[in-house]
């Protein structure tokens, strides 16, 4: 089952853990000798180098000979105060701890091995690096060493005692939270093992976050900073720009072209076993993920593979025209944001034309960083929050939840019944009734939907309306709508600026504005847009109707008491949508916003702008990303200038837009029986 849509997905590693990094192999396998080798090329400035069995000598009385000679309980002891001695000296220090050490001793004679590791290995340990050396030549080296009395071992015995080490500590690192990785060519690859180590010391949660924002901010500056562009559409990878899992993909080719290694067997190579263990969807499994593509090949080979999957990946027709569609405006950026394979969908979208498209993505330790579900929340949350961006979303799975969560505009890409998640459903469920809004877009067209079309509404990836909510421009003077010049406007604001209309005949000319600019300027797909639903027809059969979309999932805000009238003729045009009542900011609570897509705000006159910037900043405290639409029958010029108050919000939040009647640069605020609300409600006399 996938993570909670909107929650954090835990991680089981927590806290400032020091690094403690294990050498494990069979005995003969050569850790000694990598561990001074790795000491001599990284030096002891950012690590501490320990030969676990010299450690339990340091703290044995009587050394080594002393500890061979005690009894299984003490030598437990004396081996989980060895590695307890070892992390508290590495959280002292600061340095990364590299130690070697025995998994479980096995004599040829012997039905099973002996496990010798202890429930202080697996809680101090973070990483672990097990030495797979080919049996023939341990054989060998252990023949070779004069200096420890080991007993005979064949090769068939020291292969079958690497399998069960390999297999036994895989799974055991999953359910502890420690990362794995077998080498198979340690002997001769010091400088990888290094670099490896240096990753491990410096790579965290945090320090990932910051690499993923450093590439996603390189790639905005790509488009000429923040002035030029508008819009960012976010796409997921795997099942979502195609039918095919590029990391399935992968996996399947190197059975296919290698004998894997051993350790590897059944299950355990699956990405399916990691992330249903403990793990989960976290950042440690992600970067165990990334530890399984380091066993499987060398950079070469994973380049080689990566390009093998990419030339049988075809992507969607539709997704192929959306980006070649975005790709054409400057002002909007597409960029993928994948769990998965950089390389795998760079090359895809390359083949496609689409080399502009960038990639945020991993698969190696070279690449610096994993995408997670929560790296996907927050990068997207940074496009929202930081840069000030409009974000569409699009993905297929439980992990492309949290980015929908932070996104304006979510869609699920729904492929094929057989191919696609199987725990989506649930976690839509869970996220929608956590205020998640999304639509879903069906791939190919003849799938079976998710949910219903009510919860999940129909989008058409290559309808024109889409298309132009995509790429329209979202700069300041494209969302301020209004209506000034208009031949329908003089006839409509005759009535209000008539000295002799009040009370109810004053409503009702406002009641007629707010119709007016519902179904006239709403409607318009650069503010909520339209969609279509089924009505019967008076013939008998069905067809289809209109609306200003997401109707049902509208809050009115009427501002009292002045914008209640031209509240109510907006609401004759969106009779689905919910009304509220403010005086006051305060006045709106969570429950009004739960589960909506846009708030209407209407009052009949906006002078400064400030009351407009109390219930936006209210509404945003509220909901991050709900589309919010003022609406207004005069809306004072200078509110809406460069340097108005309104035009700084519009400015910060690409969420926003105004609707007017016209724009009026008078400056004139109204009192007593020139004020609009004592008109509307003939309290003229009051003071």
């Amino acid at each position: 089952m996938g993570p909670n849509a909107c929650d954090r997905i835990p991680d089981i590693v927590s806290g400032n853990k020091p690094t403690v990094i294990g050498l494990y192999g069979v005995p003969g396998s050569g850790k000694s000798t990598l561990l001074h080798r790795l000491k001599d090329s990284l030096g002891e400035t950012g690590f501490s180098f320990y030969e676990g069995s010299e450690v339990i000598a340091s703290l044995v009385p009587g050394g080594l000979t002393s500890f061979q000679q005690a009894p299984e309980d003490q030598k437990t002891a004396w081996r989980q105060l060895a590695i307890e001695s070892i992390s508290r000296k590495s959280a002292a220090s600061g340095q990364a701890a590299i130690v070697t050490g025995h998994f479980m001793f096995w004599q040829e004679d012997d039905e099973s091995g002996k496990a010798v590791y202890t429930q202080g290995d697996l809680d101090a340990y973070t990483h672990i690096l097990y030495l797979e050396t080919p049996p023939k030549l341990v054989e060998q080296w252990r023949q070779l060493d004069n200096l420890r009395d080991r007993p005979a071992a064949s090769v068939g015995h020291l292969q079958k005692w690497q399998q069960a080490e390999v297999m036994k500590l895989r799974r055991l690192c999953r359910d502890n939270g420690i990362l794995f990785c077998s080498l198979s060519d340690s002997g001769e690859a010091v400088g990888r093992i290094a670099a490896m180590l240096l990753d491990f010391r410096r790579h965290s949660e945090n320090h990932n976050l910051l690499h993923a924002q450093d590439r996603l901010d390189g790639i905005l500056r790509s488009y000429g900073g923040r002035g030029k562009l508008q819009t960012v559409l976010l796409l997921d990878a795997d099942r979502t720009l195609a039918a095919d899992d590029g990391g399935a993909l992968f996996w399947n080719d190197i059975v296919a072209s290698s004998s894997y290694s051993m350790g590897l067997a059944g299950d355990d190579r699956s990405m399916k076993t990691l992330f249903s263990s403990p793990l989960g969807y976290t950042y440690t499994a992600f970067r165990q993920a990334t530890l399984l593509y380091e066993e499987a090949s060398n950079d070469g080979e994973f380049q080689a593979v990566c390009d093998r999957v990419a030339s049988s990946v075809t992507m969607h027709a539709e997704m192929v025209s959306l980006l070649k569609h975005v790709s054409a405006h400057e002002h909007v950026a597409a960029v993928v944001l994948t769990c998965g394979l950089r390389r795998v969908w760079e090359v895809v979208l390359a083949r496609a034309g689409l080399s502009n498209v960038k990639v945020v993505g991993g698969g190696r330790i070279a690449d610096g960083l994993v995408v997670t579900p929560d790296t996907k929340r927050a990068l997207t949350a940074r496009l929202r929050d930081v840069h000030g961006l409009y974000v569409w979303a699009i993905g297929d799975s439980p992990m492309d939840v949290p980015m929908m969560c932070e996104a304006h505009q979510a869609i699920v890409a729904v492929g094929e019944g057989h191919g696609r998640s199987k725990t989506m459903d649930a976690c839509l469920l869970d996220a929608i009734g956590r205020g998640l809004r999304a639509c879903q877009a069906l791939l190919p067209r003849n799938s079976p939907h998710r949910l219903d079309t009510t919860t999940l509404p129909l989008l058409e990836l290559s309808s024109h309306e889409f298309l132009d909510s995509v790429v329209g421009r979202r700069d300041v003077t494209a969302r301020i709508v209004h209506a000034t010049d208009r031949n329908a406007t003089r006839l409509l604001m005759t009535a209000t600026r008539d000295a002799t209309v009040a009370g109810p005949a004053l409503r009702e000319a406002h009641r007629r504005i707010g119709w007016y600019l519902a179904t006239g300027f709403l409607s318009d797909v650069h503010v909520i847009g339209m969609e279509q639903y089924g009505i019967p027809h008076v013939q008998g059969h069905s067809v289809s109707g209109f609306r200003v979309r997401h109707e049902g999932k509208t809050t009115i805000v009427a501002a009292m008491r002045g914008g209640e009238p031209m509240a109510l003729g907006v609401n004759d045009a969106l009779p689905g949508a919910m009304f509220v009542h403010a005086s006051h900011p305060a006045d709106l609570r969570a429950h009004h916003l739960q589960g909506q897509r846009t708030v209407v705000f209407v009052d009949s006159v906006v002078n400064n702008g400030r009351t407009v910037a109390e219930f936006v900043e209210r509404i945003r405290s509220l909901d991050p990303i709900i589309a919010i639409v003022v609406v207004a029958g005069v809306v004072q010029t200078k509110s809406v200038s460069p340097a108005g108050v309104i035009a700084r919000i519009l400015e910060h939040d690409k969420a926003v837009s105004v609707v007017a009647l016209r724009l009026s640069d008078n400056k004139f605020t109204g009192q007593g029986t020139t004020d609009t609300g004592n008109r509307l409600f003939n309290t003229t006399q009051l003071p």
